[in-house]
C-alpha cells in the first residue's frame, strides 16, 4: 500500500524506514500548518514569527522579557532576534526599555496596539486550528501530543 505522503510527494520508491517516513510526515505537516497560519495572519501584515513573539510577550505581561528569553521561548529558531524585535518596535508592536540598575538588560514588552492586533486575529487562528484538528477526537489529540513530546524528548 502506498502511503499518503508518498502520493503527495509523487515519490515512487518506498521510504528507507518507518522512522524516515514519520520524520518526513512531521516536517510536511509542520510546513502545511505554518503555511496556512501565515495566510491567516497575512491580512494583518503579521508574520508567524511576529505572532509567536507577541503571544510570548502577552504571556509575560506585565513584566516583559529580555531578548534571549523571548528567543528561547520561540517555537522555531530565530537566528536574528534583535533584528526581528527592531522591526517590531518600528511597527509599534513592542517597546524596549534599558534597565536603570543594569544597563546591559533590555526588557521587551508588548504594546496596546499589538494586544489589539492579537485580539483581532485570535478568532481566525482558532478557526484554523479547528479546521485542521477538528476531525480528531480529544483522545486522538492527547495521543498525538504525547507522541510528539516523546519524539522531542528522545535526546533528553
Amino acid at each position: 500500500m502506498v502511503s499518503g505522503l508518498r502520493t503527495e510527494l509523487r515519490q515512487r520508491r518506498p521510504f528507507q524506514s518507518a522512522a524516515h517516513e514519520a520524520f518526513l510526515n512531521v516536517l510536511r505537516t509542520a510546513a502545511v500548518l505554518s503555511d496556512e497560519l501565515e495566510q491567516v495572519l497575512k491580512p494583518e501584515g503579521m508574520s508567524l514569527a511576529q505572532y509567536n513573539v507577541l503571544r510570548i510577550l502577552r504571556g509575560a505581561e506585565p513584566h516583559g522579557l529580555c531578548r534571549n528569553d523571548v528567543r528561547d521561548r520561540m517555537l522555531t529558531r530565530m537566528p536574528d532576534m534583535t533584528r526581528l524585535l527592531d522591526r517590531m518596535e518600528n511597527a509599534g508592536l513592542v517597546v524596549r526599555a534599558r534597565s536603570e540598575s543594569d544597563r546591559r538588560l533590555v526588557t521587551t514588552r508588548i504594546t496596546g496596539r499589538a494586544m489589539q492586533l492579537l485580539e483581532r486575529v485570535e478568532g481566525a487562528v482558532t478557526e484554523e486550528h479547528q479546521r485542521r484538528f477538528g476531525r480528531l477526537s480529544k483522545a486522538d489529540l492527547r495521543t498525538l501530543i504525547g507522541l510528539l513530546e516523546r519524539v522531542r524528548e528522545s535526546d533528553a
